[in-house]
């Protein structure tokens, strides 16, 4: 293989502890010729101590803005707000193809610097299925979170925790009173994820996908307690829920997580809240009687930090290992050269992977 030298960099989101890549795996990735620089981070769950004994150079945190001009930067969320100018390539989830808010500014950061963003969310096999997702655990956390807070066990702040301990706090206890779940997109990776997690808190829940949106039967939905939305959408499609579904006099609708958060985009298919929620805040109410109370966290799988990105870490192993000019990686680049096109932003000359 080309010689590749790999920066996985600090994570700016304070409460952001997964990492792409854990320590097991970067031994493979340096044992097969791969030169990987781990910058420091207080927050990451695996020390950075690990990934020396495995054989990567450290770094401190930040430092990729100077990292040699060939170093792909790898992260999972958001970069800082500067420099100004972008001019690696990086692999991380931009969230920046659906005119989020902060899309534009992000692409031009990229061309000004004739750097690529090679956005995980788009790293696909050749019939369009995800090589490395996180999906199974945000929709277990989100229904987990959601069941907690529909029985009143939910507590702020959110700290990461393990699955064991996780699931001892999900099972029904005494008094706690039965209710009905329904998890809309049932059939994908988070939809599986939250399925398992209800069932782990000894509920059955109604599951649909996209038979059941095609021709939405909104009233059936606001008939549930909870609900759980694992679908992310790639195509525009009428909404699942409108304000005024909000205020139906029958709903029974209480507890409503958002595993997709895709606030502000125009595909959001829950556009009845604006902004998400946060470990320190981790549900809002939208309606005071009767209550409505919203779940919206867009990293809900770093509360379980150590399981998910080894999960991760697994699947993208073998994607970082073949890293190139075609395949998932040309059309990742390719996806981020088509956002540019539609967002009307003029490239100049750009690299290959």
């Amino acid at each position: 293989m080309t010689e590749l030298h790999l920066w996985l960099r600090h994570e700016v989101r304070t409460t952001e502890r997964r990492t792409p890549i854990v320590p097991s795996d970067a031994r493979r990735l340096v044992d097969s010729g791969v030169t990987l620089t781990v910058e420091e981070s207080p927050q990451r769950v695996f020390p950075v101590e690990e990934y020396e004994t495995a054989g990567c150079r450290i770094a401190p945190a930040g430092s990729w803005v100077s990292a040699p001009a060939d170093a792909v930067v790898l992260g999972l969320k958001e970069l800082p707000d500067g420099p100004p100018d972008l001019t690696h390539r990086h692999i991380f989830f931009g969230h920046a193809y659906k005119r989020q808010p902060g899309a534009a500014d992000l692409l031009r950061r990229f061309v000004r610097g004739q750097g690529a963003l090679l956005d995980l969310e788009y790293l696909v096999d050749d019939h369009g299925r995800r090589l490395a997702a996180f999906g199974f655990w945000a929709g277990y956390l989100g229904a987990a979170l959601a069941v907690l807070q529909h029985r009143g066990r939910l507590r702020a702040p959110l700290t990461p925790t393990g699955k064991d301990a996780l699931d001892e706090t999900l099972r029904p206890a005494a008094g706690d009173e039965e209710f009905t779940a329904l998890v809309v997109g049932a059939l994908g990776r988070s939809g599986r994820g939250a399925r398992v997690a209800l069932r782990e808190a000894g509920v059955d829940p109604t599951c649909w996908d996209l038979e059941e949106t095609r021709d939405l039967d909104r009233g059936a939905l606001l008939a549930h307690d909870v609900m759980v939305n694992a679908v992310l959408a790639t195509t525009p499609v009428p909404p699942f829920l409108r304000e005024e579904d909000l205020d139906a006099p029958d709903r029974r609708l209480r507890t409503l997580c958002d595993v997709t958060c895709d606030v502000g985009s125009p595909l959001n298919v829950l556009p009845v809240y604006d902004r998400t929620t946060d470990w320190t805040d981790p549900a809002r109410r939208l309606r005071k009687e009767p209550p409505l109370d919203l779940i919206a966290i867009d990293n809900l799988p770093s509360l379980l930090p150590k399981e998910s990105s080894t999960d991760f870490s697994a699947a993208l192993l073998p994607q970082l290992l073949d890293l190139g000019v075609g395949g998932p990686w040309g059309r990742c680049l390719d996806r981020f050269h088509q956002a540019c096109r539609e967002l009307g932003i003029v490239e100049g000359q750009s690299r290959d992977v």
